[in-house]
Parts: C-alpha cells; structure tokens; sequence
C-alpha cells in the first residue's frame, strides 16, 4: 500500500476505536479483546500510576514511556499519537501546572475524546492538536521531551518522523517511546493485511534499522531502556489473515518486540 493509503487505514481504524467509546454496549478497553487482539494483547499496565484516567486507556499501547521519560515539573512535553490522552495526562500530573503537555494525533475522533477527557479532568495546562507526526503543528526547539506509545511503527515516513522530533527538541531535550519493531522476516504478504498493519505488526522494521533512523536523526546516548517479546494469539492471526493462502499465515519464527527507547539532541 501506498503512504496515504497506509494513513487511512490507520485514521479509519483508531476512528471506529474512538467512536466506539460513545456506545454503552462498546466492551472496548484495556482489559477488553473487542477491539482486536493484535491492540490490546500488547498493552501495558498502567492502573498504578499517579495521574491514570481510566476513560482514556484505550488499551493501544506497548509500553509505559512515561515511566523512563524523565518528565519533571514545569517542563514542556509533547506525545505523538497521543489518541484519548492516556499518556498525556500522566505526562502533564508529572509536569504540574507550571508545565505544558502537547497532545498530536491524526484522527479528529481521537481529538475529540481527548478533549472530552481533558474537560472531565480539568487539566487546563493539556493542549489537543490535529496534525501529522512527519509535520507537526509544534514550533521548532519548543519542547522537553517527546512521548509516544505504539505509533511511530505506523508512520509510513519513520525518517521524516525522527527529523520532526529532533526539530522540535530544544538542544540537550530528550524522547522515549515505546514502539514495535521486528526480529526476523515476515512474509510480504502479510504486510499488506491492513489490520495487522494498523494493529502494529505488519508496520513494524527490523530493530537495527530502527534504532538506525534514530542516530541518523542526529540523536546522541541512544538506548533501549525496556523490551519484552509480544506474541500474537495464533487464533488472532488465523483470523486476521484468513485470505491469505494456509502457508503465509504465519510469522515466519520471527519475533515482535516491544521496545522503550530513549535518546538525546546534542546541548
């Protein structure tokens, strides 16, 4: 698929995700499979956090970044794909109000729920903004550090979405972001399974290439903080690949992994 029709996909899916939340019937959450498997068999914990909205935890991330990010009272912090702001409102309970937490996502339906919670919450010092991560609507060397939870592996431009992030990085300002990424090949036809594209599996690079974009974005000290391996149900991924001929509905042994990686922009 081509970039943009990679965007609608996702922007399609996390919509019907958001919209789902206004149904009573909806079972979608972070203790719930409606959604999918290949969303929620990858997220992470966070009811133990001070800050933690229940109503926004849709369940879509693979990582916990706000426990490694280093976020400190008064500092400015951005997430990327921030969605119905689960991380952001730990960000900004970590910032206080002396700071500032910029929410972007691409999916308007996205933007409203977090709004609703943002309402809810009364977190004045949160701003929601509609945009791209590959061009974001955040000024150049403006931010403290950068967040994201499972969703640089859905950006088909990942180059231009590391270059953005160093952009808006002020020197010596830092990102950690969970993400998934790949060991081993999976084949080609399963790449093009819109679902698991959206779910985070068939977008995902190889880990060497990924950490690769990062220190070619100009990052310095780039590490891996946390990784886990994440297995997809086999019933899931029957499922989800069920036009693909018997032999290609498989992962090849190859291995998904969650990764939380950090790095920093020279001082």
């Amino acid at each position: 698929m081509k970039p943009e029709e990679l965007k609608l996909v996702v922007k399609d899916r996390y919509a019907e995700i958001a919209a789902s939340m206004d149904s009573a019937a909806s079972c979608c959450g972070p203790q719930s499979t409606c959604c999918g498997d290949t969303y929620t068999v990858m997220s992470d914990d966070y009811s133990g956090l001070k800050g933690y909205a229940p109503e926004a935890d849709l369940g879509l991330g693979c990582g916990l970044p706000t426990e490694h990010a280093g976020i400190e009272k008064g500092m400015t912090v951005l997430d990327l794909g921030s969605g119905a702001g689960n991380d952001v409102f730990i960000a900004a309970t970590l910032t206080g109000p002396e700071g500032t937490v910029i929410g972007v996502d691409m999916t308007p339906e996205m933007i409203e729920r977090a709004n609703v919670n943002k309402r809810k919450l009364g977190m004045a010092h949160v701003d929601f903004r509609f945009g791209e991560i590959e061009s974001m609507p955040v000024e150049s060397d403006s931010v403290d550090v950068v967040i994201s939870n499972c969703v640089l592996n859905l950006v088909p431009g990942k180059r231009q979405a590391f270059a953005e992030i160093a952009r808006v990085l002020k020197p010596g300002g830092h990102f950690c972001v969970s993400d998934i990424v790949l060991e081993g090949e999976i084949p080609a036809s399963l790449q093009q399974v819109a679902e698991l594209y959206a779910g985070c599996v068939s977008g995902a690079i190889q880990k060497p290439e990924y950490l690769g974009l990062i220190s070619g974005a100009g990052f310095e000290n780039v590490q891996v903080v946390k990784e886990k391996v994440i297995d997809i149900p086999d019933a899931t991924l029957q499922a989800l690949t069920a036009s693909l001929p018997e032999s290609e509905r498989t992962m090849n042994n190859a291995r998904l992994l969650s990764v939380t990686v950090k790095g920093w922009m020279p001082k």
